[in-house]
């Protein structure tokens, strides 16, 4: 599932392929990847229109037109941008093509079309933002603090709630979670100050390499690198890696490393 590293490297492809470029066509191959506006009303919409700075919040992408509306782009389990030309061939999950000047295409690919596209004003980007959370990647140690120990929840499913904090998945939640020593289970509102202080740097440091890697990266030095293993062996200490279910996700962690605390 696209997680917030992923959705910064699809910003990036926007930016580099439509930033500054007018719309000359768009081609919805599949409606039924939009949300509440037809195939008619997004192309007279955006059609002529320039795309200016793109943006994103947590697992958002925001395609700002200027004074016009806002394309709003989520993933989903599946979802990915990519820059093509107009005369590239289009793949079998190629959803929605933005043709724009300067002989490039934008495709909305996605498989399994759990999420989509929505078009907006600035009120309705607010109404449909309104429920996230902070950005993982902005949100001070402060805010972050108060935030979690608020919580009575297990803290992995309190860093994967998008109205708590916006941006995690899965992945990055089993991946800071190990890198801070904590086990997924314990109660948020449980941990230390120390423990939030720990969590929030580990975060920050996991975030910023994961955007540079533009997805959550497998690595042999990380916990992602192992949990789908056959035999998972802990990168750090070499004990076995666990798995069992944590707020409704499969969850990987270090029983050495990640003592349970209860």
């Amino acid at each position: 599932m696209p997680e917030l590293p992923d959705v910064e490297g699809f910003r990036k492809v926007l930016e580099s392929c439509a930033k500054g470029r007018v719309v000359q066509r768009v081609d919805v191959r599949d409606a039924g990847v939009l949300h509440g506006v037809g195939v008619r009303r997004l192309r007279a919409a955006l059609e002529g229109r320039r795309f200016t700075e793109p943006q994103r919040h947590g697992k958002w992408l925001l395609a700002r037109t200027g004074d016009g509306p806002t394309l709003l782009l989520h993933f989903g389990m599946t979802g990915r941008l990519v820059c093509a030309r107009p005369d590239d061939a289009v793949g079998a999950h190629d959803r929605v093509l933005f043709s724009v000047d300067g002989d490039r295409q934008l495709r909305y690919r996605d498989q399994r079309k759990l999420q989509g596209l929505w078009l907006a004003d600035d009120c309705d980007v607010a109404r449909l933002l309104g429920r996230q959370g902070p950005d993982a990647m902005a949100v001070d140690g402060e805010e972050f603090e108060a935030a979690l120990s608020s919580r009575r929840g297990c803290v992995k499913g309190v860093l994967m709630d998008q109205s708590v904090l916006a941006g995690l998945g899965n992945l990055l939640a089993d991946e800071i979670l190990w890198r801070a020593g904590l086990h997924p289970t314990r109660r948020a509102s449980d941990l230390t100050q120390a423990e939030l202080r720990r969590l929030y740097t580990h975060m920050r440091r996991t975030l910023r390499s994961a955007v540079a890697a533009g997805c959550v990266p497998p690595r042999d030095s990380w916990l992602t690198g192992h949990r789908d293993d056959p035999y998972p062996a802990c990168p750090r200490c070499g004990d076995t890696l666990r798995r069992s279910r944590v707020a409704g996700r499969g969850t990987v962690w270090c029983p050495r490393c990640q003592p349970d605390g209860s």
